[in-house]
């Protein structure tokens, strides 16, 4: 081997190197695309059975079905925007209620203990209050404020971005996966194909048991709520269900969110007779309906949309959170229901992955 061959191979391996660290300084500028595009592909993938019916069973054109299905995705974000408004103004009302003059006092008499302390130390609180410069901090307001409207205008750019991908998408269900096709290596087009139509099949159904699961619990936190006359039922019971999309730590969350609402529609009775127990009830109805969800209606669902056993779906879960916490948690049932997929595809032959793709 002379100089020049190891000369060749030093300057490949550098090559190879910049390659890699230029792509994945590429990836992360544009970030934020590939997540409106994530976002997008999934939105299609929800609403692929919409469109398919309006196309195939009421005879709709292409276009018209997806704007169609589009309107309804926003008409339903937007409702569920609106469904929080009465809860915010609701908990306002409940905390209007509080003894306001009795915590002032209790404000102002902490106030008094603290200017003591400090005073017994030779330090003049109000003095250094006074010297403080107020103007320099008032500098910062607009600078506060232009991080606002920037945060807005981000959104408001995200939210148009994810409709326009996800209209193309839908349109054209080819789209994505014909983008996908060209940076497959020759030779394996066809076994690619085959793989990304089982699974967008797997996946949109996958999507679509989640929203049956979120229905289930939704009406089954409802009826407890409603059972127990706290106020916002129907808000309170979707806010709790929707955070059940981050498996194991979204129930939590969400017991949390109900325990402290379930008290707080209750400010102003007594809290020993009323307040306390009509809490411990409503989280005892909440326990039940998780109990239901774990061991019933979420096996189910996630075994017949994702063709997976209960105990596989744990385990990928529990490993997805441990590499990559709550976004790993999230993102471990669809990535490993391509994987097997594509798995099988490839690697048919091999016994491991006979056993794992054997229902697919």
């Amino acid at each position: 081997m002379n100089s020049k061959i190891i000369a060749n191979g030093i300057l490949r391996a550098i090559g190879i190197l910049v390659g890699i660290f230029l792509l994945g300084y590429f990836l992360y500028t544009i970030q934020s695309v590939i997540i409106y595009i994530i976002i997008a592909a999934i939105l299609s993938l929800i609403a692929r059975p919409v469109v398919f019916f309006l196309r195939k069973k009421l005879k709709f054109p292409n276009t018209l079905a997806v704007v169609f299905s589009m309107m309804l995705m926003l008409g339903l974000f937007t409702g569920l925007i609106l469904m929080f408004i009465p809860l915010v103004a609701e908990q306002g009302k409940s905390l209007s209620l509080l003894e306001v003059d009795k915590l002032e006092q209790n404000v102002e008499h902490i106030v008094a203990q603290i200017t003591a302390y400090f005073s017994s130390k030779g330090i003049d609180v109000f003095g250094e209050i006074k010297n403080f410069d107020f103007l320099s901090q008032f500098q910062e307001i607009p600078n506060f404020l232009n991080y606002i409207l920037g945060t807005l205008g981000s959104l408001s750019v995200g939210l148009f971005s994810i409709l326009f991908i996800s209209f193309f998408f839908m349109k054209d269900s080819h789209l994505l996966k014909n983008g996908v096709m060209t940076i497959i290596p020759n030779g394996t087009e066809t076994r690619f194909s085959k793989s990304l139509e089982t699974i967008n099949d797997l996946l949109s159904r996958y999507f679509i048991g989640l929203i049956f699961q979120i229905s289930i619990l939704f009406v089954l936190y409802t009826i407890i709520l409603l059972i127990f006359g706290i106020n916002n039922a129907v808000v309170i019971a979707f806010l709790c269900a929707l955070l059940n999309l981050i498996p194991y730590v979204g129930p939590m969350i969400g017991a949390v969110i109900m325990f402290i609402l379930s008290m707080t529609s209750n400010i102003g009775q007594d809290f020993q007779t009323e307040i306390l127990p009509t809490t411990i009830y409503v989280m005892i109805g909440y326990l039940i309906a998780q109990l239901i969800d774990n061991f019933g209606s979420q096996p189910i669902i996630f075994s017949k949309t994702t063709k997976s056993h209960p105990l596989e779906i744990f385990l990928i879960i529990i490993i997805g959170g441990l590499l990559f916490g709550v976004i790993g948690m999230i993102t471990a049932v669809p990535l490993y229901t391509a994987l097997k997929v594509i798995l099988k595809e490839f690697l048919s032959d091999n016994k491991i992955v006979k056993s794992i793709t054997k229902d697919i």
